[in-house]
């Protein structure tokens, strides 16, 4: 037992300088893109270039994730009026045309561009490259409500910008089967995977697979 702790201290301590490493070298490559993107963000439509909302990390504790705005700025308040568009069947919010989201956010969405300020989160250490998707307060909420263990699992390692799910389907699959994904994904946590994870996500990126 205590060598398969250590193996796995070794492990995320290796995850953690891959993460710090990958994240500053993405924020080099994709700094003059990130600089175009919060012009055309402010221009587009009123309201902040960056979207920020409360997600639930590590071990259950709340963190600020930072993001590109793709809505317009009370796409929260308006949440309630549209809940009866939800096409997810286990409660998760999951529209494919969201009357909220802006032209160029539409854009950003479609190549998943509006995940870029996540690199700082990574960088702070909220957050990991590759790890269970963070969720909503509103989302984690139902998870919780269906199976508090399995959702408490879920929540051993730092949340992701990109995940198993992300390069299984993304949004094409149901709240459920991504919990599943996740659960799979920490069971069976390595470098290894880490970086096939990595490698499948640009190959999803490039063709798009399950985008809205």
């Amino acid at each position: 037992m205590l060598q398969k702790n250590c193996a796995w201290w070794l492990s995320y301590c290796c995850k953690r300088v891959l993460d710090f490493i990958v994240a500053i070298c993405c924020l080099l490559f994709f700094g003059p893109l990130m600089a175009i993107i919060a012009i055309l963000v402010r221009l587009d439509s009123n309201g902040d270039i960056f979207f920020r909302q409360q997600r639930v990390g590590l071990n259950g504790q709340l963190f600020w994730i930072w993001k590109f705005r793709t809505m317009v700025v009370d796409a929260e308040t308006r949440l309630k009026e549209l809940e009866h568009l939800n096409e997810s069947s286990d409660g998760i919010f999951k529209i494919k045309r969201d009357p909220r989201i802006t032209r160029i956010g539409f854009y950003l969405r479609k190549w998943s561009l509006d995940e870029l300020p996540q690199i700082f989160n990574v960088l702070l250490g909220n957050m990991s490259l590759v790890g269970p998707r963070p969720l909503p307060i509103r989302d984690s909420e139902i998870f919780v409500a269906h199976d508090m263990d399995r959702f408490a699992l879920r929540t051993r390692v730092l949340p992701g910008i990109t995940g198993l799910w992300q390069v299984s389907g993304r949004s094409n699959l149901t709240g459920m089967q991504m919990l599943e994904l996740d659960l799979e994904y920490v069971l069976n946590f390595s470098i290894v995977q880490d970086i096939s994870i990595l490698f499948r996500t640009v190959v999803v990126l490039l063709t798009r697979d399950g985008a809205y």
